[in-house]
């Protein structure tokens, strides 16, 4: 599966996006354009993409540009895997 639809279905299923998961896309913007991705939600995606691809997220590795969009947040993702 391609990493992109993985971070995108893992934000989904933490936000219970339903059907509008559909709507995503890399340019999708996430903070500011996802009501469901308050401070808490951040966090519980955070647990969520460091349990599915068994990575360590430390909080000073977090900021608003990693939530930016779907794509930032994948880029994101990738670095942490590579």
């Amino acid at each position: 599966m391609h990493l992109l639809e993985e971070v995108k279905n893992i934000l989904s299923d933490v936000l219970q996006l339903g059907s509008q998961k559909n709507s995503l896309d890399a340019e999708s913007i996430l903070l500011g354009g996802l009501a469901e991705l308050d401070s808490m939600a951040v966090v519980h995606v955070i647990a969520a993409l460091e349990e599915h691809f068994g990575i360590q997220i430390d909080d000073d590795e977090i900021n608003g540009k990693t939530f930016e969009t779907l794509g930032s947040l994948t880029s994101y993702v990738n670095s942490k895997l590579d």
